[in-house]
């Protein structure tokens, strides 16, 4: 079984079976005293492995040939994403990015080469799926390695394995070889993100929890998210 989805899986058990209050206020991270354990084990792996390993990456490989694996693990994505399109009805977009594949695939030598650049990619996934049609975030929650979650999104990263072109190769070597150069690929890609949070002077874990709701927030409404009411504000207010 793909690690992806032991990891959904026990994100689900947890919250479950395990789902204490922590005491803190915030409604949407009850479960924060374990969410910040796993996320300081987390953040210990990466530093002593993940980190290290990605940062070597970027040091011996030729930005040409990081570029062909980013388009090659970004063409993969776009399968999943069409196959969302189409499950959230958005037909016209599924044309746009089942096309990319298409041509990229082909052309593009299986995606080595974004040669449908002109096309615009899309970020679907079946999380932000369930959100388009209204399924609720559930709690915040971090999963060992995989990082910040909540339980809608957690199901989402199980659904998304079956029409994951990685998950259906019978060739389970190859495949686990696949999902670890994938993982580097975007560790590597995120180490100059990374420095944003690291400048701030705010809680490290407060800020990577506020900016991945804030994200997925967003994009399950396409960029265009309700504006929230808050508790203080006046209901008969216009």
């Amino acid at each position: 079984m793909p690690v992806i989805r032991i990891f959904s899986l026990l994100a689900i058990l947890v919250l479950t079976g395990c789902a204490t209050p922590s005491g803190h206020s915030n409604p949407k991270d009850p479960l924060e005293g374990f969410n910040r354990g796993v996320y300081r084990f987390n953040d210990t792996l990466d530093r002593a492995v993940l980190k290290p390993v990605a940062q070597g990456y970027t040091n011996v490989t030729p930005k040409p040939v990081q570029n062909m694996v980013h388009n090659f693990f970004s063409n993969l994505d776009d399968v999943v994403v069409t196959f969302n399109d189409l499950l959230q009805f958005k037909f016209a977009q599924a044309a746009s990015d089942g096309t990319r594949v298409i041509i990229n695939s082909t052309f593009g030598v299986f995606g080595l080469i974004n040669v449908a650049n002109r096309l615009e990619k899309h970020n679907e996934d079946f999380g932000q799926t369930l959100g388009y049609w209204g399924v609720s975030s559930g709690p915040y929650v971090v999963l060992p390695i995989l990082g910040p979650s909540n339980v809608r999104d957690g199901i989402g990263l199980y659904a998304d394995t079956y029409p994951g072109p990685i998950s259906n190769l019978d060739d389970v070597a190859l495949r686990n070889q696949l999902y670890i150069a994938k993982g580097i690929e975007l560790r590597a890609s995120l180490l100059d993100t990374e420095k944003v949070v690291d400048d701030t002077m705010l809680d490290r874990y407060s800020f990577i929890r506020d900016a991945y709701m804030m994200r997925r927030q967003s994009l399950v409404y396409d960029g265009d998210p309700p504006r929230e009411k808050y508790d203080d504000e006046d209901d008969g207010a216009p």
